[in-house]
Order: structure tokens, then C-alpha cells, then sequence
């Protein structure tokens, strides 16, 4: 994209200032690394919980030069800067992706739908790939602001698009159509996801079927009814071309054999044209059998042969199809390395996002990218490979890899880019592993990003640290959600103070922390000063407030730049003596408030000395006046947690007008936020409804964060009257199928679950946990479960979730997630 201020201005009708200058990057988020600072251009979109007016003044200062914002936002103090006054820029960044997808000379293929977006999206990618040249959106980029930052990161010299669409509320449609106006349609299927913003399964439909408007051919399954039935009755202008188990459909399955995972699809063509070119039936094979995957399956062999792509072809890529990895994992690596694994996909605008989030992880200055050659249809390889080299000049890469033959062909693009000092390049992973040096990784994030034939996971392997096979998969994006939907909840101003102690109740620390930080909450809280001092080694620059304060680290906090609860008369004499002693001035601490709690904090009687001590020093200054709810989850408490919010009010209004200065206040924790809103102050604490755990009213609206998994190691055939594990509880009453998996009390498994009261899922069916668990394994019953040893075995996630594991041990979610070992390899999903 290439475009003039000026012409962007007309396009989207605003008003411009400052200087005319090319725009060749247009961006949303204020926390992306950009290359071009000169031709970037950033759209200032509020949103429902940031607002990127706020950082025009902040990009201006990095130097970035052109934005779009509102006309509510003044520019006057920012002087050199070329901006376009507009409306709406939500609205603006759409228009110019309108506009710049009118440009195209290539066929676009638009996916809508309830499920299966994403996974048709890609495996029709890995079907084409070799034959077309495809800008596709990256990930899941399909929403108002993804859709239009996916075209416009598409490259004009395309042969073909693949843009996903999706929404959520009505209305919303239309706005993508115009932007995406795809020449070929999908609609996957229609299922339940956001109905309750609709009124009804029909009104969902037809605001679907207007990403098709102006489509010339339409592809669906009419085994789906009510699609079907909308679709037959609407006016439109597109042709259909359905499959489905119907005679009436152009492509009818005859036969479906499943077995575990593959199935051989058996096709009738009941399309003439489509006849001719490939005869009255073909046999499909996939290497899944689950019927999701089939669904996906038959949209991409319905869109391949309405192309005329080759059958044979069709035939061997549907076979040796991949399973979509939407998500990059964040593993913990050998000598202290990160590693992140993304085998996603492998193009430029998937490396550009996986470079910003290695760049945004803040635990090691040195960087590591190793890259497989980049699969698509390219006919300047050079200019290619050029481009991934510029793309790193900016990215502080400390080492790059290259691995596969046009690397190696196209060294000499990265050689001669003096901002990577270190760079090697092998012909295939074999040769790399051969001459691998793993003493040579120590202490940095190493980026692998492989396409799948390069078979990236031996690397994967050899890097990271080998540990048993239980694992605890945290998913990222679910902690994300958890966190804006409390932030939904937040009166404009507040802020959110996130807690991060007990190593954010057993997640893991600092990776949890930079997500944060990323995501910009206001303050990050630790119990005890050695995990604030382990956050700031691991690069977390944000505020972070020690709850747990001992006399004895003051001196530590001060040098590591931690803020301290201060509880008592003694500890704040305590922390002014250090605090004196080290020469600091207005030092940052935070006055906890016991308001009915009676664990820690100041009471009422303490207030006139408290105001007297802080009336009379410059060395520290009260950031923010708290205090504990003791029942906030409870109904049968509210007068009491109300008598609390109000002794607090209280307290802080006192010491407010003693002192002369305002302060934060803040008492709402994660169940305070959901059942007292009028409460909020200045600030909320949100700890454990982060990750996943709520109370009744909002448990159906939190997605899990963590799923603790192992694998079956062993199967036995165990007769009636025997037993089963130490102290012989586990007594059979007939012969039974017994599974050994490798988790046990010394990970965190509560001995509270054996002999029946906790079970494991298999296969998607529960087996019971049999006899007693030990130190480090537990046996499960899989009598009657079609179960193998190394299969999955969910311990913890959706079920048995968190909460019927605390029921079943007597005690409650919170000690669940923090007994998880440290010795559990925690693997980030993202």
C-alpha cells in the first residue's frame, strides 16, 4: 500500500494538516514496532477499554509523524505533526482498506460463519499454496479493526485472497462487506456463538449473508436448515454451490469411514460442469476423524473443484493436511532461554506478528530467530528474502538461522544487514541439529518459526527443558478475555491493579507479568519481595506493590524500585528510617486500612499518629489508602463488606484532608468488582477472577485459563480382588483396565482425590482415580474406554474443572491452582 496524506484524507473525508507525505503502513496499536517511522500512519480508535488518543503524544515522541484522530482531540501541542481530523476513525481505517481492496486485480475469497473460520482458512492456504501466491488474514483477523488491518497488509501482487469475517453484534456486516467485498463466499456453518446479541438463529443468518452482497458464488452445507431455508428464500444475485448428505446438492457425501484419526470421504458430484471435469464420484482421505474437521474438509474440496484445481493434487494435500496451531507456545528453554515455538503458518505478516511478540518479551536482551525458507509462491525470491531482512534490522535480532535452500541461496540478504551480528544458514534441520551447539543457547528468546515440512519440533525438542509429561497449558488469550470483561465492569477512570503473587496463583510469574504490562493494567501486586525482585530481572518496568513487607528487604525494595504496603506505625518508621538511610524523597507507598479483616493494617486509633508522621516527611509520599474485604463473594455478608466500604470512605477522607493531597483508594477485589460496582473509588485489586475462577454470577462469563494435562504411561488388565496402589484402598470388584499416569501428590495432585473421589477425562469420558495417589503417579480406571498408552489425559481444565476438584478435596479453587508443582512444566499458549 502506497498512498499520499492527501489522498488518504479524501478518502476518508477528513481534514488534513501538516505535511503531505507517503503513507506505505497504516496501524492501530500504539505498542507495535514499527519500521518506517516516516510512513507510518496511526489511527487513533477508542475503543471500550483503551482509548489511542491517549498515545499520539508518546508516538510522537518515538517519531512517528502522521496520525487520524477524532475531532475532539486537540493537536496543538504537537507541533510538526500531520494529522487527518475525522468523525469516526473506526470508520476512517475501514474506508482506506475499502479503498485499497479496490485495487485489487486478484480474486478474494470471504469466510463467514459461527466455527471453523480460521482452520478453512489455512488448509485451503496449504492446499493452494504452492500454485497461487495468497495474502490471507493473519491469525484470527476478522473483526472491525482485524478486517481492515488485513487488507491492508495484503501484497497487490496476489493471486488470490483469503479474508476471514467476524461479528458479534448486528449491524456490524455490512461494514465488513464493503471492506472485503470477497468474490467467493464460505459460510461454515451457523451454531450458537454471540445469539445473545441476536434475537434469534435467523437474524444471525441473514446478518451473515451480508458479507456476500455483491459475491458471484456462495458455498455452504445445506445439512444446516435454517442456513439453507434463508439462503433459498433471500434475494441475491450470488450462484450457490452446496454439499451436504441431500440429493439436491452439488456435492453429496455417500459415505463417511471414520476410524481414529482418519477418514475416507466418499463423494457424488451432482454438478454437471463439475462431472465433467472430475467424473461422478472421488474418494477423499483426511488424517482426522473428528466431524468438525470433515465439515472443514468438504468446504475446502467444494471451493478447490468450483477453481478446477487438480483432483490428484487435491487428493495428496487433503491427505497430508496439517492441523491448524492458532496459537504460539511460550516453553520454558535449556540455560535459561525462552523459547517460543510458532508453527502457525510461515509468511511475512505471520513472521511480523511473532517478531513484535518476541520483541515485546521483556525477560532477555537477546534475541534469537530461527526461520525455515517461507513457502508461498514468490517469483522474486531475492526480493523476498530482502524483505525479511529489512523486516529484522529493527527488531534487535542478536542471531538469525536460516534454514532451508533458498536461505541458503539468499544469504547474503542478511549477511550484509550489519544490525545482525551473528548468522548462519543450513540446508535442511537435519544439518542444523547435526551441528547444533546447545551449550551455545544460554539466556535469550529464541523465535522458531518453521513451516511444517521443516519440521521445526526436533528443534523445539533439543532446546527445551526436558521434563516429565505432565504440563500445564496456560492459554493466554483466555487470561486476556478474564481481563476485559472485569475491565467491562470498570467506571471510565478506574484503574485495575492486577495480582500477580503466588507466582500468579501457580500460572507462572513473569510471563503472566508481561502479558500485563503488555496490556497496560496500572499496577502488578506480589506477596513478598523476592517475586517483585524476580519481575524486575525479567524486565517488568511497571509499578508493582509488595503486599507482604518485612523490615529487613526495605533496603532491597528501594534498590529493585517496589512499592511497599505499609501496615503499622513500626513498619512505616521502619520504611522511613531505610528510606532516609538511602536518601529517597517522595517514595511511593501504600496504606493498608483494616476495616474488619483483622489481619493486617491500620485502625481507626491509629490515624492521628499516622497523620502526624506523614505531615512531617518529604521521604515518602502515599500513592494509595486500601483495605481487604473479608466475604465480598458472600450475600449472607454484604452488610458487613457495605460496613467495610464505608469505614474505609471514611478513613480516607480523614487522612486526605490531614495531609493535604489526594490519593488512590481501592478496596474491590475479583467478586467485589462483579457485586459491589458503587464501590470502585479509584482503583479495583483483580486476582483470582483473572484466571478463571469467579463466583456464581459470572463463572458462565470467565473462560479457564489453565488445563493441567499428562498421558497415560502404562494399561493393565487387573483382575477382581486385587488392589490397586500403597495401603491396598483401591480394592477391585471385578477385572478392570487400569491406567498408570505420571502425576502425583509431589505435583501439587491432592492425595483428597484417590479412591474414587476425583477422576481424570480420557478420550472425552471420566475415569475415576483408583486407590491411593502417590508421590508421583496415580492409577485411573479406563474399563470400557477405547484408550491407548501416551493418550492425553486431561487432569484438570474444562472437566474436572477447578471447581470440582476443590469440591471433591474439601477446600477451594485458590489452593488448587498455587499447589501446582513448580516441577509441572508450564507451557504458554498464546
Amino acid at each position: 500500500m502506497q498512498y499520499k496524506l492527501s489522498g488518504i484524507s479524501d478518502i476518508v473525508e477528513g481534514v488534513r494538516l501538516g505535511n503531505d507525505v507517503i503513507i506505505e503502513h497504516v496501524f492501530v496499536d500504539s505498542r507495535n514496532r514499527i519500521d518506517r517511522m516516516e510512513t507510518a500512519l496511526f489511527v487513533a480508535i477508542k475503543g471500550e477499554r483503551h482509548d489511542g488518543h491517549d498515545y499520539v503524544e508518546e508516538l510522537y515522541a518515538k517519531g512517528i509523524r502522521s496520525f487520524i484522530v477524532g475531532r475532539d482531540f486537540s493537536v496543538e501541542n504537537i507541533r510538526g505533526g500531520n494529522f487527518i481530523i475525522v468523525e469516526n476513525t473506526l470508520k476512517a481505517i475501514q474506508d482506506i482498506a475499502a479503498g485499497y481492496r479496490d485495487s485489487f486485480s486478484f480474486p478474494v475469497l470471504g469466510i463467514s460463519g459461527s466455527n471453523g473460520k480460521t482452520c478453512v482458512k489455512e488448509w485451503i492456504y496449504q492446499i493452494f499454496q504452492n500454485t497461487e501466491t495468497i495474502s490471507r488474514s493473519p491469525k484470527s483477523y476478522n473483526s472491525q479493526t482485524g478486517a481492515p488491518l488485513s487488507i491492508l497488509m495484503a501484497d497487490s501482487a496476489s493471486t488470490l485472497g483469503i479474508f476471514e469475517a467476524g461479528i458479534s453484534l448486528p449491524g456490524e456486516m455490512s461494514r465488513l462487506e464493503k471492506i472485503l467485498h470477497p468474490d467467493t463466499g464460505i459460510f461454515t456453518n451457523i451454531g450458537d456463538a454471540h445469539q445473545e446479541n441476536f434475537k434469534n438463529i435467523e437474524q444471525k443468518i441473514d446478518e451473515k449473508l451480508q458479507l456476500f452482497r455483491r459475491s458471484k458464488l456462495l458455498i455452504y452445507s445445506s445439512d444446516y436448515a435454517a442456513l439453507h431455508k434463508a439462503v433459498s428464500e433471500s434475494e441475491h444475485e450470488y450462484s450457490t454451490f452446496t454439499w451436504g448428505h441431500d440429493d439436491g446438492c452439488n456435492l453429496k457425501i455417500l459415505n463417511k469411514t471414520g476410524v481414529p484419526n482418519r477418514t475416507v470421504l466418499k463423494i457424488k458430484i451432482n454438478d454437471s460442469k463439475l462431472r465433467d471435469m472430475f467424473g461422478n464420484e472421488q474418494e477423499f482421505e483426511i488424517p482426522f476423524s473428528d466431524s468438525a474437521s470433515v465439515e472443514n474438509a468438504m468446504h475446502c474440496i467444494a471451493f478447490a473443484m468450483t477453481k478446477g484445481f487438480d483432483i490428484n493434487l487435491l487428493k495428496a494435500s487433503l491427505a497430508n493436511i496439517a492441523p491448524v496451531a492458532m496459537r504460539l507456545e511460550l516453553k520454558e528453554g535449556i540455560n535459561r532461554c525462552t523459547i517460543i515455538n510458532d508453527s502457525y503458518n510461515s509468511d511475512i505478516n505471520s513472521l511480523t506478528i511473532a517478531l513484535d511478540f518476541l520483541d515485546g518479551l521483556t525477560q532477555h536482551e537477546r534475541k534469537t530467530l530461527i526461520l525455515s525458507d517461507i513457502m508461498q509462491s514468490e517469483s522474486d525470491e531475492r526480493k523476498l528474502y530482502a524483505q525479511v531482512s529489512k523486516l529484522l534490522q529493527s527488531r534487535g535480532i542478536s542471531r538469525f538461522t536460516g534454514i532451508g535452500e533458498a536461505l541458503e541461496r539468499n544469504a547474503a540478504c542478511f549477511i550484509e544487514n550489519s544490525n545482525i551480528p551473528d548468522c548462519s544458514f543450513y540446508r535442511d534441520t537435519d544439518k542444523f541439529l547435526q551441528h547444533c551447539n546447545k551449550a551455545g543457547f544460554s539466556n535469550e528468546a529464541v523465535l522458531l518459526k518453521g513451516s511444517r515440512q521443516f519440521r521445526f519440533e526436533k528443534i523445539s525438542r533439543l532446546l527445551e527443558v526436558q521434563v516429565h509429561q505432565t504440563v500445564l497449558e496456560v492459554d493466554m488469550n483466555a487470561l486476556v478475555d478474564n481481563l476485559n470483561y472485569f475491565r467491562s465492569k470498570l467506571n471510565e477512570g478506574v484503574k485495575l491493579m492486577a495480582m500477580v503473587k503466588a507466582s500468579s496463583y501457580g500460572l507462572g510469574s513473569s510471563e503472566i507479568a508481561a502479558l500485563l504490562q503488555y496490556h497496560r493494567v496500572d499496577y502488578l501486586a506480589v506477596a513478598y519481595v523476592d517475586e517483585g525482585v524476580s519481575l524486575r530481572e525479567n524486565g517488568i518496568t511497571m509499578p508493582v506493590v509488595v503486599l507482604n513487607t518485612e523490615p529487613d528487604n526495605f533496603d532491597i525494595m528501594i534498590e529493585y524500585q517496589l512499592e511497599p504496603e505499609i501496615y503499622s506505625i513500626n513498619s512505616l518508621l521502619s520504611f522511613l528510617k531505610t528510606a532516609s538511610g538511602m536518601g529517597t524523597g517522595s517514595y511511593p507507598v501504600h496504606i493498608k486500612v483494616d476495616t474488619g479483616m483483622h489481619r493486617l493494617g491500620f485502625e481507626e486509633n491509629d490515624l492521628p499518629e499516622l497523620c502526624r508522621i506523614l505531615k512531617n516527611t518529604q521521604r515518602i509520599k502515599v500513592a494509595s489508602v486500601f483495605s481487604h474485604l473479608a466475604a465480598s463473594d458472600e450475600s449472607r455478608h454484604d452488610e458487613f463488606t457495605v460496613s467495610q466500604i464505608e469505614k474505609l470512605r471514611q478513613f480516607c477522607r480523614s487522612l486526605e484532608e490531614e495531609i493535604g493531597y489526594p490519593f488512590i483508594k481501592h478496596i474491590l477485589n475479583s467478586a467485589g468488582i462483579e457485586r459491589f460496582p458503587d464501590a470502585q473509588f479509584d482503583m479495583t485489586r483483580l486476582g483470582i477472577g483473572l484466571y478463571g475462577v469467579g463466583i456464581d454470577a459470572n463463572r458462565s462469563s470467565l473462560a479457564s485459563v489453565g488445563t493441567l494435562s499428562s498421558a497415560i504411561v502404562q494399561i493393565k488388565q487387573v483382575d477382581g480382588g486385587e488392589t490397586v496402589g500403597y495401603g491396598r484402598h483401591g480394592r477391585l470388584t471385578g477385572t478392570k483396565t487400569i491406567a498408570t499416569v505420571p502425576i502425583g501428590y509431589a505435583d501439587g495432585l491432592s492425595r483428597k482425590l484417590g479412591n474414587g473421589k476425583g477422576y481424570f477425562m480420557v478420550n472425552g469420558k471420566p475415569a475415576p482415580i483408583t486407590g491411593n495417589i502417590c508421590m508421583d503417579s496415580c492409577m485411573i480406571d479406563i474399563t470400557g474406554i477405547d484408550a491407548k498408552e501416551g493418550d492425553r489425559v486431561i487432569v484438570m481444565g474444562d472437566a474436572p474443572s477447578v471447581y470440582e476438584i476443590a469440591d471433591a478435596a474439601g477446600t477451594i479453587p485458590y489452593e488448587i491452582l498455587t499447589g501446582i508443582s513448580q516441577r509441572v512444566k508450564r507451557v504458554y499458549v498464546i
